[in-house]
């Protein structure tokens, strides 16, 4: 492994599922996108010796996680001073189901929703986010509890409420 080819096999089989990931966690594509092209130029710049981890692509996931993670605090900071960024029109906004699930993730603190966001929308087991994290497993575990009881109460059940208003009106 190492070679060019080597990388843009790597590339092309890996390069959704990093931005999905890197997406769901920060919210936003174009920072997502931004995140994950860099952790891939940062890879490609060491890739014989990335080519030979076991997992280079929790390397570049990790990476870009990171990047977006400095980001988003940079924008925070440039909030405090009324710095605003507008959002070109012609992008198409999310679904209300999206907007919903966003919202709720960013309410859980960044490691729960990183926890969460690896195991739910990544697919990893909880020795794979251990290892990626470098987290402990019973760590990771009481994250994903932590989250799971969160996302319940802030996403609801519909149809709990829908009965209720049947019920009542």
């Amino acid at each position: 492994m190492g070679s060019a080819e080597d990388f843009d096999t790597f590339y092309s089989g890996t390069v959704r599922r990093v931005l999905h990931h890197v997406y769901a966690v920060c919210g936003d594509l174009a920072e997502a996108q931004d995140a994950v092209a860099e952790a891939y130029a940062r890879a490609w710049q060491r890739w014989s010796k990335i080519s030979e981890y076991e997992d280079p692509e929790s390397w570049v996931r990790t990476v870009a996680w990171r990047l977006a993670a400095n980001r988003w605090r940079r924008i925070m900071r440039l909030r405090h001073v009324r710095f605003k960024v507008a959002v070109p029109a012609s992008i198409p906004g999310p679904t209300p189901d999206r907007v919903v699930v966003t919202a709720a993730l960013r309410r859980l603190p960044e490691a729960q929703r990183r926890v969460v966001v690896l195991h739910y929308l990544y697919g990893l087991t909880v020795a794979q986010i251990a290892a990626s994290t470098q987290m402990p497993p019973g760590t990771v575990k009481v994250y994903l509890s932590r989250a799971r009881a969160t996302l319940a109460r802030l996403l609801g059940d519909d149809e709990k409420e829908d009965a209720h208003v049947v019920t009542h009106s």
